[in-house]
């Protein structure tokens, strides 16, 4: 099922979270770049169920919703939901947890991190490593999930690239990112590895609460029925397959206004159901700046979030990029 008062970022050590593997070797040292599955017939079929079901769901929503059956109340509960969990992954998950773009309390670092469990895209820790382990290796040889490495030539090598970027890779890799190496800061973090041990918790309580909620519009248990049916496994799907747009289509479709020896892309179209995150070159280039949508029309609701939270005094030390840097189109690299 896997599968931070201002701070200004002047230089490219504060611009990548993670060295590029085009400029280190693999690291020889006793802590492994990836680890095997713990059960991995078990991880697989949770994967299947969490990936194939909520489709099914869908199909049974769109039945509904041509028989006239859909309520205003449905959809409150799934942009509530969806809302709601997409910033645990976005805010949460990727740009606080993952590049440490913004500081906060340890409670809403909990918070973000339940939030992003809620989702069903595995553990924060193991999602976490996962992605640092993606801009280590980016569309090279030991990317977890990109559409261009050992996928053949022509259109048929394409889409098969797109297919694993997309999804493929969750159920084909026996092995994940090790946690020991991507993930040490979170391993020695309390509270988020409290929320790592009780990833099937946030799961459930994310299902819970859109019943919960469509009851709460509704005052019958059938809008809780149909509530748990838009805000739970609509919300899992639509939110599962932004995500992975980012994956696969941002490393192959848009624009690449910053050349950063991948194929990282930015895609404008998908920037209001991915909460900014498909400003994916912007981000590949400066990996911790708390803005992905760095142009004056870059749709990024993430990092409004993130700046509502600086004015309101609960995050601190927001990595931003000096906009000298921004001007330029030299490449963007580490040094060798």
């Amino acid at each position: 099922m896997s599968k931070r008062m201002h701070a200004t970022s002047t230089g490219a050590s504060h611009d990548r979270a993670v060295p590029r593997a085009r400029t280190e070797p693999r690291s020889s040292s006793a802590v492994s770049e990836v680890r095997p599955v713990t059960f991995p017939l078990v991880d697989r079929v949770a994967s299947g169920v969490v990936t194939g079901v909520p489709p099914l769901m869908l199909g049974v929503a769109i039945w509904f919703g041509w028989g006239g059956v859909v309520h205003w109340q449905d959809l409150v509960v799934l942009v509530v939901t969806y809302e709601l969990v997409g910033i645990g992954v976005t805010v949460g998950f990727h740009r606080l947890l993952t590049h440490r773009s913004f500081k906060t309390s340890p409670l809403l670092r909990g918070i973000f991190a339940a939030l992003g469990s809620a989702a069903a895209e595995g553990p924060v820790i193991e999602w976490v490593a996962t992605h640092r382990k993606h801009h280590r290796f980016s569309d090279a040889e030991g990317d977890p999930h990109s559409p261009h490495v050992g996928r053949g030539a022509g259109w048929t090598g394409a889409l098969r690239g797109l297919f694993h970027a997309h999804i493929g890779w969750v159920f084909r890799d026996a092995e994940v990112a090790d946690e020991r190496r991507y993930a040490k800061d979170l391993l020695a973090d309390p509270v988020i590895r409290f929320v790592d041990k009780t990833f099937v918790l946030w799961v459930i309580a994310g299902l819970a609460f859109p019943f919960g909620l469509g009851v709460a519009l509704t005052g019958s248990v059938i809008g809780g029925l149909t509530g748990l049916l838009w805000g739970g496994a609509v919300r899992i799907f639509l939110l599962h397959h932004a995500t992975f747009s980012i994956n696969s289509l941002c490393h192959f479709f848009g624009k690449r206004p910053y050349e950063t020896g991948d194929e990282s892309r930015n895609l404008a179209w998908l920037a209001l159901p991915t909460g900014g995150e498909s400003w994916h070159n912007n981000h590949h280039a400066f990996p911790t700046s708390y803005r992905h949508g760095l142009g004056r029309w870059q749709l990024d609701t993430s990092a409004a979030v993130i700046r509502g939270l600086e004015l309101t005094g609960l995050a601190w030390d927001l990595v931003r990029v000096d906009p000298a840097r921004l001007r330029t189109s030299a490449p963007v690299r580490p040094p060798s």
